[in-house]
Protein backbone atom coordinates (compact mmCIF):
# COMPACT_ATOMS: atom_id res chain seq x y z
CA UNK A 1 0.00 0.00 0.00
CA UNK A 2 1.35 3.38 -1.01
CA UNK A 3 2.21 5.75 1.84
CA UNK A 4 2.55 9.54 1.75
CA UNK A 5 5.87 10.71 0.33
CA UNK A 6 7.86 13.84 -0.49
CA UNK A 7 6.97 13.99 -4.22
CA UNK A 8 4.57 16.94 -4.00
CA UNK A 9 6.98 18.91 -1.85
CA UNK A 10 9.80 18.29 -4.35
CA UNK A 11 7.65 19.40 -7.26
CA UNK A 12 6.69 22.60 -5.47
CA UNK A 13 10.30 23.30 -4.54
CA UNK A 14 11.28 23.01 -8.22
CA UNK A 15 8.83 25.85 -8.98
CA UNK A 16 9.27 27.99 -5.88
CA UNK A 17 12.59 28.65 -4.20
CA UNK A 18 11.98 28.20 -0.50
CA UNK A 19 10.09 26.21 2.13
CA UNK A 20 6.91 24.28 1.34
CA UNK A 21 4.25 23.60 3.98
CA UNK A 22 1.51 20.99 4.17
CA UNK A 23 -1.85 22.10 5.58
CA UNK A 24 -4.83 20.16 6.92
CA UNK A 25 -7.66 20.52 9.42
CA UNK A 26 -9.59 18.54 12.00
CA UNK A 27 -13.12 19.09 13.23
CA UNK A 28 -15.27 20.31 10.34
CA UNK A 29 -18.12 17.95 11.19
CA UNK A 30 -18.57 17.91 14.99
CA UNK A 31 -21.44 19.60 16.78
CA UNK A 32 -19.17 21.09 19.45
CA UNK A 33 -15.73 22.62 19.74
CA UNK A 34 -13.55 24.66 17.39
CA UNK A 35 -12.14 23.65 14.03
CA UNK A 36 -8.36 23.23 14.24
CA UNK A 37 -5.83 23.44 11.40
CA UNK A 38 -2.13 22.76 11.25
CA UNK A 39 0.71 23.54 8.86
CA UNK A 40 3.99 21.60 8.82
CA UNK A 41 7.28 22.12 7.00
CA UNK A 42 9.81 19.29 6.57
CA UNK A 43 13.22 18.95 5.07
CA UNK A 44 13.41 15.79 2.96
CA UNK A 45 15.98 14.11 5.24
CA UNK A 46 14.06 14.80 8.47
CA UNK A 47 10.69 13.21 7.71
CA UNK A 48 9.58 10.72 10.41
CA UNK A 49 8.59 7.25 9.25
CA UNK A 50 4.99 6.07 9.47
CA UNK A 51 3.20 9.31 8.58
CA UNK A 52 -0.26 8.82 7.12
CA UNK A 53 -3.77 10.24 7.09
CA UNK A 54 -4.60 10.71 10.78
CA UNK A 55 -7.93 8.92 10.33
CA UNK A 56 -6.07 5.71 9.44
CA UNK A 57 -3.99 5.77 12.63
CA UNK A 58 -4.82 4.76 16.19
CA UNK A 59 -4.81 7.40 18.92
CA UNK A 60 -1.64 5.90 20.38
CA UNK A 61 0.19 6.02 17.05
CA UNK A 62 -0.98 9.59 16.44
CA UNK A 63 0.38 10.64 19.82
CA UNK A 64 3.75 9.04 19.09
CA UNK A 65 3.97 10.64 15.66
CA UNK A 66 2.93 14.00 17.10
CA UNK A 67 6.10 14.06 19.18
CA UNK A 68 8.26 12.97 16.24
CA UNK A 69 6.78 15.67 14.01
CA UNK A 70 7.42 18.39 16.60
CA UNK A 71 10.97 17.11 17.04
CA UNK A 72 11.88 16.84 13.35
CA UNK A 73 9.91 19.51 11.50
CA UNK A 74 11.44 22.78 10.36
CA UNK A 75 8.30 24.46 11.67
CA UNK A 76 4.82 23.56 12.94
CA UNK A 77 1.92 26.00 13.06
CA UNK A 78 -1.53 25.56 14.59
CA UNK A 79 -4.59 27.73 14.08
CA UNK A 80 -8.14 27.56 15.41
CA UNK A 81 -11.48 29.06 14.53
CA UNK A 82 -13.83 29.29 17.49
CA UNK A 83 -17.42 28.13 17.76
CA UNK A 84 -18.55 31.77 17.51
CA UNK A 85 -16.51 32.23 14.33
CA UNK A 86 -18.00 29.04 12.88
CA UNK A 87 -21.51 30.30 13.61
CA UNK A 88 -20.83 33.77 12.20
CA UNK A 89 -18.82 32.83 9.12
CA UNK A 90 -20.01 29.23 8.37
CA UNK A 91 -17.85 26.15 8.73
CA UNK A 92 -16.16 26.48 5.33
CA UNK A 93 -14.96 30.03 5.91
CA UNK A 94 -14.00 29.24 9.51
CA UNK A 95 -11.91 26.31 8.30
CA UNK A 96 -10.14 28.58 5.82
CA UNK A 97 -9.52 31.07 8.63
CA UNK A 98 -7.99 28.37 10.84
CA UNK A 99 -5.74 27.27 7.97
CA UNK A 100 -4.58 30.83 7.33
CA UNK A 101 -3.79 31.20 11.03
CA UNK A 102 -1.83 27.94 11.02
CA UNK A 103 0.29 29.01 8.04
CA UNK A 104 0.75 32.46 9.57
CA UNK A 105 2.10 30.86 12.73
CA UNK A 106 4.97 29.14 10.87
CA UNK A 107 8.45 30.47 11.56
CA UNK A 108 10.21 30.43 9.18
CA UNK A 109 7.42 31.20 6.73
CA UNK A 110 6.79 29.04 3.65
CA UNK A 111 6.76 30.32 0.08
CA UNK A 112 4.17 27.73 -0.96
CA UNK A 113 1.60 25.45 0.67
CA UNK A 114 0.03 22.10 -0.18
CA UNK A 115 -3.53 21.92 1.14
CA UNK A 116 -5.66 18.82 1.64
CA UNK A 117 -8.90 18.80 -0.34
CA UNK A 118 -10.15 20.74 -3.36
CA UNK A 119 -11.11 24.07 -1.79
CA UNK A 120 -8.22 26.55 -1.76
CA UNK A 121 -8.17 28.93 1.23
CA UNK A 122 -6.71 32.43 1.16
CA UNK A 123 -3.30 31.88 2.73
CA UNK A 124 -0.28 34.16 3.31
CA UNK A 125 1.40 32.31 0.40
CA UNK A 126 0.30 30.65 -2.86
CA UNK A 127 -1.10 27.14 -2.50
CA UNK A 128 -2.15 24.00 -4.34
CA UNK A 129 -5.01 21.74 -3.26
CA UNK A 130 -4.60 17.96 -3.35
CA UNK A 131 -7.62 15.68 -3.02
CA UNK A 132 -6.69 12.98 -0.52
CA UNK A 133 -3.52 14.89 0.21
CA UNK A 134 -3.21 13.52 3.74
CA UNK A 135 -2.58 10.10 2.18
CA UNK A 136 -0.21 11.40 -0.52
CA UNK A 137 1.99 14.17 0.91
CA UNK A 138 4.08 13.69 4.06
CA UNK A 139 3.73 17.30 5.15
CA UNK A 140 -0.07 17.23 4.76
CA UNK A 141 -0.19 13.89 6.60
CA UNK A 142 1.83 15.44 9.42
CA UNK A 143 -0.48 18.45 9.50
CA UNK A 144 -3.49 16.14 9.75
CA UNK A 145 -1.92 14.40 12.75
CA UNK A 146 -1.00 17.64 14.53
CA UNK A 147 -4.48 19.08 13.96
CA UNK A 148 -6.23 15.88 15.10
CA UNK A 149 -4.16 15.40 18.25
CA UNK A 150 -4.43 19.08 19.17
CA UNK A 151 -8.21 19.06 18.79
CA UNK A 152 -8.67 15.74 20.58
CA UNK A 153 -6.69 17.06 23.55
CA UNK A 154 -8.81 20.21 23.57
CA UNK A 155 -12.06 18.23 23.56
CA UNK A 156 -10.77 15.99 26.37
CA UNK A 157 -10.07 19.14 28.40
CA UNK A 158 -13.57 20.49 27.68
CA UNK A 159 -14.98 17.13 28.79
CA UNK A 160 -13.64 17.83 32.29
CA UNK A 161 -15.98 20.82 32.63
CA UNK A 162 -18.86 19.33 30.58
CA UNK A 163 -18.72 15.57 31.29
CA UNK A 164 -22.34 14.83 30.36
CA UNK A 165 -21.75 14.91 26.59
CA UNK A 166 -18.98 12.32 26.30
CA UNK A 167 -16.54 14.60 24.49
CA UNK A 168 -13.52 12.66 25.74
CA UNK A 169 -14.75 9.80 23.54
CA UNK A 170 -16.85 11.35 20.75
CA UNK A 171 -14.77 14.54 20.39
CA UNK A 172 -17.94 16.54 19.79
CA UNK A 173 -19.28 14.45 16.91
CA UNK A 174 -22.97 13.66 16.71
CA UNK A 175 -22.90 10.19 18.26
CA UNK A 176 -25.98 8.67 19.86
CA UNK A 177 -24.51 9.41 23.29
CA UNK A 178 -23.95 13.06 22.39
CA UNK A 179 -27.39 13.53 20.80
CA UNK A 180 -29.15 11.97 23.79
CA UNK A 181 -27.26 14.30 26.14
CA UNK A 182 -28.22 17.28 23.99
CA UNK A 183 -31.87 16.26 24.16
CA UNK A 184 -31.71 15.83 27.93
CA UNK A 185 -29.43 18.68 29.03
CA UNK A 186 -29.51 21.19 26.17
CA UNK A 187 -26.65 22.99 24.48
CA UNK A 188 -23.50 24.43 26.04
CA UNK A 189 -21.55 27.52 24.93
CA UNK A 190 -19.21 25.12 23.11
CA UNK A 191 -21.93 23.84 20.78
CA UNK A 192 -22.21 25.15 17.21
CA UNK A 193 -25.56 26.88 17.14
CA UNK A 194 -25.59 27.16 13.33
CA UNK A 195 -25.55 23.36 13.01
CA UNK A 196 -28.97 21.75 12.56
CA UNK A 197 -29.10 19.53 15.70
CA UNK A 198 -28.16 22.44 17.98
CA UNK A 199 -30.51 24.84 16.20
CA UNK A 200 -33.34 22.35 16.66
CA UNK A 201 -32.60 22.05 20.38
CA UNK A 202 -32.63 25.82 20.85
CA UNK A 203 -35.88 26.07 18.89
CA UNK A 204 -37.54 23.47 21.09
CA UNK A 205 -37.29 20.52 18.73
CA UNK A 206 -35.35 17.29 18.87
CA UNK A 207 -31.78 16.87 17.65
CA UNK A 208 -31.26 15.05 14.40
CA UNK A 209 -28.27 12.93 13.47
CA UNK A 210 -26.70 15.48 11.17
CA UNK A 211 -23.72 17.83 11.35
CA UNK A 212 -24.82 20.00 8.44
CA UNK A 213 -24.97 23.70 9.12
CA UNK A 214 -28.01 25.73 8.19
Amino acid sequence: MRMPNYTYESRAQSRFAGLVAGVDEAGRGPLAGPVVASAVIFERNRVPKGLDDSKKLSAAVREKLYGLIIENAVAVGVGEASVDEIDILNIRQATHLAMARAVGALDPAPVFALVDGNDAPALPCPCETIIGGDGRSVSIAAASIIAKVTRDRLMAALHETHPLYGWANNKGYGTEEHLLALKRFGATPHHRRSFAPIHNILCGGNPVDSSASL
